[in-house]
Formats: C-alpha cells, sequence, structure tokens
C-alpha cells in the first residue's frame, strides 16, 4: 500500500512540474547599469543584449539592468568594474579617455560627417586597437554603441555661429580634450556627471548642454531649456563593457555567447537610435523648443580655432594611433564617396578634412597584429 502511494505521488509532482519548464540549476546574474533610462536607445539595446545572453545561454546567464544611473553616474560605474562589485555598463567612450588616452579621439569635433563614417573606424582595425588596451585596465571591450551626433541648448538666446556662445556656462563630459576644446571656442566649460545636468539646468548653474536628440528629449531637457542648435559638433560612441573579472569567471562557450550577443545587439541598437533621432526633433519643435543650425561650412574654422588644442592631444595621445583613425576615416571617403559636407567650399576637399593639420599618412599603420575573439572584431594594427 506504502508503494502505490509513493508512487501516485510521484506521478502527481512530475505532472505538476514538466521538465522542459525547470529552472536551470545555477542562474548567474549579471548586474548591468547604465546612465539614461530604459526607454532610450542605450537602455532598449542593453535588454535586447540581456535577451540574447539569457536565450543562447538557457537561462544560465541573466542580465539585470539598472537605470537612470540607480549605480551612480559612468565613471562611478566603470570604477565599480574595475573592483569586480559590477559586471556591465555601457559608458560613453570618453569616460573611458582618461585610462587610454586613444579614446578621445572618438570626440574630436566635426570629425566625422555621418553615422556610416563612425561604424567604419569603430567597428574596424583602429577600434579594435582601442578596445585591446583596456584589459590592462581591469575592462574587457564588448562592442562600440552609438550616442550620436552631439547638438548644443541652452536657456540664454539663440545661435546661429559658435561665436554667438561666447560666456555661455556648458556643461560638458568629464574629458579634458572636450573641455579644453570648448574653452577655447569661448565656452566657459562646467565638466558634470550626466545625472546632475537636469537639476544644474534647472537651478541655473549652468546656462547650456550638449548631447544627442534621443538624450535631449527623453531626459526631457526641454522643461529647462528653449533654444536647440544643431550644431553635430561631434559624434558620441557608447562602449559595452563588461569586468575583466567577470569575463574570466565565465567558460569559453559563454564568453563567445556574450561577445556574439553584444555584437548583434549593437546592430539593433544602432538602427533603434537613428530611427529615435529621425523623430526626436520634430517632437522637441513640438515641444517649443527654438531651433537653429551652424552651417556645415562653419566646422572647418572651428577646426582651425582648436589646431593648438588638437596638436597638443595629438602628442598626447600618440600622433600614430590618430593618423590611423584619419586614414581609415579616409579609405572609407575614396571608396563610398564624400558626403556634400565634406566639399563644402569652406572644406576645399575631403582629403583636407580627413587628416588632422601638420599630419601626414604613413602605409605601415596597418599591419595586422593578431584578432578579437569576439565576431565581427578586426586585426589590430
Amino acid at each position: 500500500m506504502k508503494t502505490l502511494i509513493a508512487f501516485w505521488l510521484c506521478a502527481a509532482l512530475a505532472n505538476a512540474v514538466p521538465a522542459a519548464t525547470l529552472a536551470p540549476a545555477s542562474v548567474r546574474i549579471l548586474k548591468a547599469g547604465i546612465g539614461l533610462n530604459a526607454d532610450t536607445p542605450q537602455g532598449r539595446g542593453l535588454r535586447k543584449f540581456g535577451e540574447l545572453v539569457e536565450a543562447r545561454t538557457n537561462g544560465r546567464l541573466r542580465v539585470e539592468l539598472f537605470t537612470s544611473g540607480k549605480l551612480g553616474d559612468d565613471l562611478a560605474m566603470v570604477n565599480a568594474m574595475r573592483e569586480g562589485t559590477q559586471d556591465i555598463a555601457c559608458p560613453d567612450s570618453s569616460t573611458l579617455a582618461g585610462m587610454v588616452k586613444e579614446f578621445s579621439v572618438v570626440n574630436y569635433p566635426f570629425t566625422f560627417l555621418n553615422e556610416s563614417e563612425a561604424d567604419h573606424v569603430l567597428d574596424g582595425p583602429w577600434g579594435a586597437h582601442a578596445m585591446a588596451e583596456l584589459p590592462a585596465h581591469g575592462l574587457v571591450g564588448l562592442a562600440f554603441w552609438e550616442n550620436g551626433f552631439r547638438h548644443l541648448t541652452n536657456s540664454q538666446r539663440p545661435l546661429a555661429t559658435l561665436a554667438q556662445a561666447k560666456g555661455l556656462r556648458m556643461r560638458t563630459m568629464q574629458n579634458q580634450m572636450l573641455i579644453d576644446s570648448f574653452t577655447t571656442l569661448g565656452f566657459n566649460a562646467v565638466p558634470m556627471p550626466f545625472p546632475k545636468v537636469y537639476q544644474a539646468l534647472a537651478d541655473k548653474q549652468v546656462d547650456g548642454q550638449e548631447n544627442p536628440l534621443p538624450t535631449i528629449l527623453s531626459s526631457r531637457f526641454f522643461e529647462v531649456q528653449r533654444h536647440l542648435t544643431l550644431s553635430r559638433h561631434v559624434y558620441s560612441a557608447f562602449v559595452l563593457l563588461i569586468s575583466k573579472s567577470t569575463w574570466e569567471s565565465l567558460t569559453p562557450s559563454d564568453r563567445e555567447i556574450v561577445a556574439n550577443s553584444a555584437a548583434d545587439a549593437r546592430t539593433f541598437q544602432r538602427a533603434v537610435n537613428r530611427e529615435v533621432t529621425s523623430a526626436a526633433l520634430e517632437q522637441l519643435k513640438k515641444l517649443g523648443m527654438q531651433v537653429t543650425s551652424i552651417d556645415v561650412r562653419e566646422a572647418e574654422s572651428v577646426r582651425r580655432r582648436l589646431r593648438s588644442v588638437l596638436e597638443r592631444y595629438n602628442k598626447d595621445i600618440g600622433e600614430r594611433s590618430v593618423i590611423a583613425m584619419y586614414v581609415s576615416l579616409g579609405q572609407w571617403r575614396t571608396n563610398h564617396g564624400a558626403p556634400p559636407s565634406a566639399v563644402a567650399p569652406a572644406a576645399e576637399a575631403a582629403p583636407s578634412r580627413a587628416l588632422p593639420p601638420t599630419m601626414t599618412p604613413s602605409p605601415s599603420l596597418f599591419q595586422p597584429a593578431g584578432t578579437l575573439t569576439a565576431r565581427g572584431s578586426a586585426p589590430g594594427f
């Protein structure tokens, strides 16, 4: 009788919990943090990355996302990853320039003229080389994602040229090259972590800020800023990072899954960012922002004004790396045709925009030096 009862109990339990629905024996949570909210292209990209990782590991790895700076600003999250207390973050590339100087080159003013140029450089040998420097600092770079072209907002006056910006207190990213560039252009540059920006604008601690259109919209800067200037002065990239200690604790097969998921989510995130950017401008206009544009021909004039700043950083970063980035950019323009803005009267011709002052290319810059394991990575130089 006891044997019969035990049999029916086992059968009932088996029917109640089908084997296919059982959770994995061990689930590892990877803690990820970003500065923006969950509905931004950055947040949607991280959710997509998490979905891919969880599906491809059959639930063994799960990404838990903390948004809106809940884990701190970009710099704080990067430091937490280096200390092994956070697994994943997706900071702006400028945040990494204090460790790997090459990342400053991404933010050189008026360098990239469209998103395809940036994709080519960041996903190619130059980007792979910059990523390869991160493990020495306790980080592993998984992929470049898109933040987008940055634009100016302020509460004081419309700007038709950057010369009219003199004296404006402008919040900048915490990157010394950008601080020096804005100061040289006449702004009163105020470096500040992103989570503090809205309140600083509302309290009139600063007059303005600069960010891509989706960030201006999602952060509701239109509530405290009247004037939007379409300047496209800097292209801004996110870098999806994983802590080196976390990376090394994964099995080789899980590392491959994480790397491939980062690359696949990159394609998704960039597409979302470009779609949202296209719609954001009209929404900001409807919300009352007064919009002006900086003539693209002013770009060459601005670069001349910044010549002393950029030449100093060329030497600090390493001229070989700077030249390599511009050579890669020049090759893209040669193969695909320069955008109309690259051949505007003030710029003369695309090649003059593809190299910084006083620099000439060297054919030895792109000698292969190995490959990375992530799918889509290119040889280093």
